[in-house]
This record gives structure tokens, sequence and C-alpha cells, in this order.
């Protein structure tokens, strides 16, 4: 139990750098896709500076820090009494559906990677900047179910959830208008 804070403190520490690493790589895509539509030379410079620059962010940031969040996470949880109890709460089976959900985000992430590494623009960068957002409610979701835990209101979190997510496709309209008169 001694060295329980340690594993916790790496924990915190790769979830932080984890989610540093898709909210910038996402931003970087954007880009990316925005480079695709300038004309040349302008567009092969600027695709290739975002290769660069987004391969260091997935494969040095980015997924070292997922690995590592996990190993640190799988042994708080298993090798751990307070984990082992933990395990056995309902806000933890919650938390653990949202870490479920970033998992695929993170997978859907390297799939967008992977696409644009080979110049396949497949999304605009409006689905993007909208796609950046999805990161954000899942860290909402589970910062507040780590905190609160047992004092969590189910239905205030849903409706919280719910309400935090529709102001983010506000602003994000409200931003999309906001650019298209630039």
């Amino acid at each position: 139990m001694e060295y329980y804070n340690y594993i916790k403190s790496l924990h915190l520490i790769f979830v932080i750098t984890w989610f540093v690493g898709l909210f910038n790589i996402v931003r970087l895509f954007v880009y990316q896709i925005e480079a695709a539509d300038k004309p040349s030379p302008e567009k092969e410079i600027l695709q290739n500076q975002f290769k660069i620059m987004t391969y260091r962010m997935w494969y040095i940031i980015t997924w070292p820090s997922a690995v590592l969040a996990s190993i640190f996470a799988f042994w708080m949880l298993f090798f751990t009494d307070l984990g082992r109890a933990w395990l056995q709460m309902p806000w933890m089976h919650v938390k653990l559906g949202f870490v479920f959900l970033l998992y695929l985000y993170h997978a859907k992430c390297h799939q967008i990677f992977n696409q644009l590494q080979r110049n396949e623009v497949r999304y605009t960068s409006n689905f993007m900047r909208l796609w950046n957002e999805g990161a954000t409610i899942i860290l909402f979701a589970v910062v507040f179910l780590v905190i609160l835990k047992n004092a969590f209101n189910w239905i205030y979190g849903v409706i919280g959830i719910i309400l935090f997510s529709v102001i983010l496709m506000l602003g994000f309209q409200f931003y999309k208008k906001i650019r298209e008169r630039k």
C-alpha cells in the first residue's frame, strides 16, 4: 500500500499526457486536411511537415502515454486492495465504460492518422474540429466520476454531460460562422 500513491501519480501523469496527445493530434489533423486544399508547392510542403509533426505526436507522446496510463491503471486495480475494492463499486463500472470509449476514440484516431499519412483525406476539417470534442466529453465524464464517486447523482450527471455536449456543439457552430465570415 505504501507504493499506491506513486502508482496513482504515475497513472494520472500519463492520463494527462495521453489527453494532451489526443487533443493535439486531432488539431494537427485539422491543419493537415486544410493543407490538402492549398495550391502547390505550399500543399506538399505543409503536408510533409504535418506528417512529421503528427508522427512524432502520435508515437512519441500519445501511444506511450496511453500504454503507460493503462499499465498503471491495471496495476492499481488488480494488484492493490483499494483497487480491487473499487472494482466492486458502480461508479467504477461506469468509469471503465468511458475508458473503453476512450480506447475506441484512440483507435479511430489511429485509423485517421494512418489515412492522412497516406494522403487520404476522408473527413472535413469541420468534422475533425467536432471530433476533437469527443475526448473532451470523455475527460469531463471520467473526472467527475472519479472525484464524486458515490456522491455522484446519475440523473444530474447524465443531464450535465448532455448539456455540456450541447454547449460544445453550439460553440462549434458559433466558431464555424465566425471562421466563414473571415
